[in-house]
């Protein structure tokens, strides 16, 4: 028998919780002040190795589309604000960042339910869930899907009814 545990409770659909946390120059930023955009949420932290190692990928993604009305809320999982700071300028990040410095304490990732990073939740431009967890081309290809407005299911060029 097996029990399924809801380990994340984000159905696509869903209306994300909203974040509203410091960025590295305390300013506050809230995610919902983007709505209007597609929206990556992005879980990391300078000490995480597949987090940074999966950091190219964001930042191409976020190159290519962010004139097309797509944009990342990095919220961190740091301790030390120069340790994050230094992370930003090293891979290259230039979209918004915050965090409250509290490490797996985070309100954010507490209300996100995150279990491990990277942790990504796509945002429609209405701040819902489109999908959670795109790593590379799978990310990039639903983000391409959601500025069009098209469904994550369909692949390019051509909808098979399912």
């Amino acid at each position: 028998m097996m029990v399924k545990m809801t380990a994340n409770p984000f159905k696509a659909g869903a209306v994300a919780p909203e974040i509203n946390l410091p960025d590295p120059n305390g300013k506050n930023i809230a995610l919902s002040s983007l709505k209007g955009k597609v929206v990556l949420v992005d879980f990391w932290a300078s000490w995480c190795g597949p987090c940074r190692k999966e950091m190219p990928n964001v930042v191409a993604a976020y190159k290519k589309y962010k004139s097309k009305g797509f944009e990342i809320y990095g919220v961190s999982l740091d301790k030390e604000r120069q340790a994050w700071v230094d992370a930003i300028k090293k891979d290259g990040i230039t979209w918004i960042q915050v965090s409250e410095l509290t490490y797996w304490n985070s309100v954010a990732a507490k209300a996100y339910n995150v279990q491990g990073i990277p942790f990504t939740v796509l945002l429609d431009k209405e701040g819902k869930v489109i999908a959670k967890d795109l790593r590379g081309a799978q990310l990039d290809s639903a983000i391409e899907n959601a500025l069009a407005g098209t469904a994550p299911e369909s692949h390019e060029g051509h909808n098979h009814p399912h």
